[in-house]
């Protein structure tokens, strides 16, 4: 009895033990990186809206078939037997009738609705191009967002380091009697500011990767890193407004894709107006009956007398007119687009040139300077933090400048319609 009490007690401490052991973890595998150019060429063959816009060309696409097909012929027969019955001649004989009927339109009505859906399917490829314009514009934009939140992320673990070490000097210095207490609650204090901003900016993360994932229709998945810089201009190269409005009114595709609804209204108009000529219809057949075959042939004409289709014509002169001012407002919404964002662009390298020039340097030394001092003795924790906080400050306006430079960019890309080509110097 007392053998079998210690072997129950053996295993019971050999199950404790062996589940208090560490099991041993596979290693997780490093998140994917991607750059711009994959997420780009993942959004364009994911997105829904572009699948969205190539059915739509393949709709134009089978609508120009239906406007160049001709009307089907009508074919009719009927037949029984047939006896005459007066005078009674006992005569009895299968009947029958077969006639066909071909539809005859006319000309400048197929012609006008031939045009009207080849004018559809241009304007639906310019749609595709430019749904892909846009959809290329989003994407920027938020991969140049993702990688500001991933800046913040370094400069606020940067800061946190920072903060850290100079905790860790006002901690020596309070145990060695030469700092007061109240200067290490002050640096606990900004110790848990710096990790409340470095849990806030990892946070940001997590939501605009999310915003990129949603472009790409999930192809990127739920952890991933991006690499890649902020967009900027050559300095060579300078853009002139004047010129990009040009070209934006030229090659844009909102503006074909416009510019072929006000067609397609066009032809729409001239199709109703030349409906008003009638279709003819020309048939033939052969009858046989009790005594009697025939072989018959004729013209069927509608007459328009009462009504010459005066309500089609005016809703589509009403429609046309729709067309154009669509057209007209998207001349001036783009006008206005370049201008925008083209002083925005010139604004952010104006900015970037400052950081650049003196600010971040500035910045960087006047922290080297505070902390050099303060290992001295000489500068107060006071002053250390304040120089730590303008050059966390300045490294993140910085940062945020090349992000609104970048974005400026994207959409100044968007509207002109398409990459941005270096032009005479001008503005």
């Amino acid at each position: 009895m007392a053998r079998r009490f210690h072997i129950a007690i053996g295993l019971l401490l050999f199950s404790f033990w062996s589940t208090a052991l560490p099991v041993p973890t596979a290693a997780q595998p490093p998140a994917p990186s991607h750059s711009l150019d994959e997420i780009l060429n993942l959004a364009l063959t994911r997105h829904p809206s572009v699948a969205g816009a190539e059915g739509l060309v393949d709709q134009s696409r089978g609508r120009r078939i239906e406007a160049g097909a001709y009307p089907n012929p009508t074919i009719t027969g009927q037949s029984g037997g047939g006896i005459i019955r007066d005078p009674s001649t006992g005569t009895e004989l299968n009947e029958y009738l077969f006639s066909l009927s071909q539809p005859l339109e006319w000309f400048g009505k197929r012609t006008a609705r031939q045009r009207a859906a080849e004018a559809g399917l241009i304007g639906a490829a310019a749609g595709l191009e430019e749904t892909r314009l846009n959809l290329t514009a989003e994407v920027k934009i938020a991969f140049y967002d993702l990688l500001l939140a991933q800046r913040a992320t370094e400069l606020a673990k940067q800061n946190l380091a920072i903060v850290q070490e100079v905790a860790r000097m006002v901690k020596a210095r309070v145990q060695s009697g030469e700092g007061a207490q109240f200067e290490f609650i002050k640096a606990e204090v900004e110790l848990m500011k710096a990790d409340q901003e470095l849990t806030r900016a990892q946070n940001a993360i997590r939501v605009k990767r999310v915003r990129v994932d949603t472009l790409t229709a999930g192809a990127l998945g739920p952890v991933f890193t991006i690499h890649g810089d902020f967009a900027s201009f050559d300095e060579g190269a300078r853009l002139e407004i004047g010129a990009l409005t040009r070209t934006a009114l030229d090659r844009h595709p909102t503006i074909r894709r416009l510019a072929k609804l006000v067609e397609r209204a066009g032809f729409a108009v001239t199709k109703e107006r030349q409906s008003r000529i009638p279709d003819v219809t020309v048939y033939g057949g052969v009858a046989r009956e009790v005594g009697r075959e025939a072989y018959i042939g004729g013209l069927s004409v509608p007459t328009p007398i009462w009504y010459q289709r005066q309500g089609e014509i005016a809703a589509a002169l009403g429609a046309k007119r729709r067309e154009e001012a669509d057209l007209l407002r998207a001349r001036y919404e783009l006008v206005r687009a370049i201008n925008e964002h083209f002083q925005d662009a010139k604004t952010a390298v104006e900015l970037i040139e400052l950081f650049e020039k003196g600010l971040l340097k500035q910045a960087q030394e006047a922290l080297r300077i505070a902390q050099f001092s303060f290992r001295q003795g000489v500068s107060s924790l006071l002053e250390v933090l304040d120089a730590q906080r303008v050059y966390r400050q300045t490294q993140l306006e910085y940062a945020l400048a090349r992000f609104d430079l970048s974005a400026a960019r994207a959409k100044l890309e968007r509207a002109v319609g398409g990459p941005l080509e270096a032009g005479s110097t001008g503005e």
